[in-house]
């Protein structure tokens, strides 16, 4: 039965151009189905059944977990996986037998005559299919709607004027149900929709599910929130509520990092979709058109093997004695951070600032190092927090510093894992 607000999402992706000349992915996978049944049912030549292929799991985020540049003299694209990837990191917890299937986006733009080729090599080389978004679209669904609605409202940033959250622009909820519908069409080109587990990433990509519910019912959907869901009094501020908790609801399981990003959550499906929730056992599940969405608490946590394994690397080793040469006698206090409005760089600062003048015993003594990780946008905020937090470490270092002795200290480049650790560690 084809629902209300499945029709309007599917309205709304194909309201535009965006959606023309998409590439389809390279067909180097296993062949799938597209209708419901055994693969070996439909050919009448294989004896193997699908229940005795390998356990496939299909992981869709915003951005694949790979690493781009040109070869200077082929001109030819070089990849490589993202070390730094959490994506990267999931598939330890999978089974050693499980194969495990990116979907998403490049960090890169690729031209239009390379993206075969390139969707070729990537997954033939990482298993890796990729989500060429036309630019405009690109623009508009990531630093559009995804940057400048979603992200400040889930960060509790409500557009009260025009300078600070950009007001309700439906032309970018267009461009982001258009994106996540090419997202959902490059699942459905790999997927076998009776065994494959579906994990589907963040904000970015909330009403996918919808798209995969719709066409394949039995598909196996799990949902991972990587920012806040803020309090209904928030959400329901956002025009598009429903779209989206119905969006997620389409999923068969949805984790949040903490309890009450779930509890808001929850909150909101009661007072905004009429929704009953209740807890059996220390699982917390959501009745929604027949079937069960169970809620679980996921928090993140830390790859303590991998951790070890960097830091007992020699390169560790050195550049940790000469960190802890530099600022010997020293307390150092060390933040790593995105450069982004929302996390707390430019009050670190000042608190700094205040500490310094507040306890002058301590001048000289104290050193705050800030690694700052490259910026996931380019907008306006992006541009201001830079510029002030340069300004607040600038003034800070002309007031309390020396020709030797800088309180702040701002590491604005790319760290390697090995330099980074080592900070970890001082």
């Amino acid at each position: 039965m084809a629902s209300r607000s499945y029709a309007n999402l599917l309205d709304l992706a194909g309201g535009g151009d965006f959606l023309d000349n998409i590439p389809h992915t390279p067909r180097t996978l296993p062949r799938v189905m597209t209708v419901p049944g055994i693969i070996s049912d439909l050919d009448g030549d294989s004896d193997v059944s699908s229940s005795g292929c390998r356990e496939r799991k299909i992981i869709v985020a915003n951005m694949l977990p790979l690493q781009a540049k040109r070869d200077i003299e082929t001109g030819k694209w070089c990849f490589s996986w993202d070390e730094d990837s959490i994506l990267l990191q999931l598939k330890d917890g999978f089974s050693s037998d499980t194969e495990v299937i990116y979907v998403g986006s490049l960090k890169v733009e690729i031209d239009t005559g390379e993206q075969d080729a390139v969707a070729q090599k990537l997954l033939d080389d990482f298993n890796c299919v990729p989500t060429f978004l036309p630019h405009e679209l690109q623009k508009k669904f990531y630093l559009g709607f995804c940057k400048q609605q979603l992200w400040p409202l889930f960060h509790y940033m409500l557009p009260i004027c025009s300078d600070h959250g950009d007001r309700f622009d439906r032309a970018l909820w267009q461009a982001y149900v258009s994106a996540n519908k090419i997202f959902a069409d490059k699942v459905m080109e790999v997927i076998n929709p009776d065994d494959d587990f579906v994990w589907v990433h963040d904000y970015h990509l909330m009403v996918l599910p919808t798209f995969l519910r719709k066409r394949f019912n039995r598909v196996k959907l799990g949902f991972f929130l990587h920012s806040p869901f803020p309090s209904s009094e928030i959400y329901r501020t956002l025009p598009v509520r429903d779209e989206i908790l119905k969006g997620l609801l389409n999923s068969d399981l949805i984790g949040f990092h903490t309890f009450d990003y779930a509890r808001h959550f929850l909150s909101c499906c009661s007072r905004m979709l009429g929704l009953d929730y209740e807890s059996k056992r220390g699982h917390i599940g959501l009745d929604y058109f027949g079937r069960t969405i169970f809620i679980k608490i996921l928090p993140v946590g830390i790859h303590m093997g991998r951790l070890e394994s960097v830091l007992n690397l020699p390169s560790t080793s050195s550049k940790l004695k000469e960190i802890q040469e530099e600022f010997k006698d020293k307390k150092v206090i060390l933040g790593v951070d995105d450069m982004d409005i929302f996390k707390g760089i430019n009050l670190k600062f000042l608190a700094v600032e205040q500490l310094l003048q507040q306890k002058p015993d301590l001048q000289g003594q104290v050193v705050l190092i800030q690694v700052v990780n490259p910026a996931r946008g380019s907008g306006k905020d992006v541009q201001e927090a830079k510029k002030e937090a340069y300004s607040i470490a600038q003034r800070i270092n002309d007031r309390y510093g020396s020709n030797d002795y800088q309180p702040v200290i701002i590491i604005d480049r790319h760290v390697p894992r090995f330099e980074k650790s080592a900070y970890y560690a001082v």
